[in-house]
């Protein structure tokens, strides 16, 4: 792949990219959008090691996930809705967001629950996707999605 099909490629791909590290990021649009810079950075200097199988977007998504992981701040979890609501409240660039409240309660869960219900809920990636994203089996990704499910359900209903 060179510079002009990288371009390409990520122009394809920067809406869902990025809707895929807003979630992760809780809605905190700066977070998300620095974290995005430092995964296309690392991706085109990375492009020697792309196999080009027409899986870009694959890649792409695990390197953001890994850069995601990586990132130590967007890696916290809140105890609680309300503790993730005062302390995301104030970082949040658009006070109004759409999904802030699902934001707020994806907050509260381990990065990877987070991370599965995310790309398989809001990004729409088949399992087998997921799996590969992430790092992980098939199985394990079920099981992500079933306690994820389960720890929201519980979140929101208090």
């Amino acid at each position: 792949m060179n510079k002009e099909q990288f371009i390409t490629a990520v122009k394809d791909e920067q809406n869902s990219l990025r809707s895929f590290l807003l979630a992760l990021c809780c809605g905190n649009r700066d977070e998300a959008d620095d974290i995005a810079q430092d995964a296309l950075v690392k991706a085109y200097l990375s492009l020697d090691g792309y196999v080009d199988k027409g899986q870009f977007h694959s890649w792409i998504f695990k390197i953001a996930f890994n850069t995601f992981i990586n990132h130590k701040s967007a890696a916290r979890q809140f105890e609680s809705l309300d503790e993730a609501r005062s302390v995301i409240g104030s970082f949040v660039a658009d006070g109004s967001f759409e999904y802030q409240q699902l934001y707020l309660a994806l907050s509260t869960l381990p990065a990877t629950l987070r991370s599965a219900l995310t790309l398989y809920y809001i990004n729409g990636y088949s399992i087998k996707e997921v799996a590969v994203i992430t790092s992980s089996s098939e199985d394990a990704v079920k099981k992500q999605l079933s306690r994820g499910r389960e720890k929201l359900k519980d979140i929101i209903s208090r």
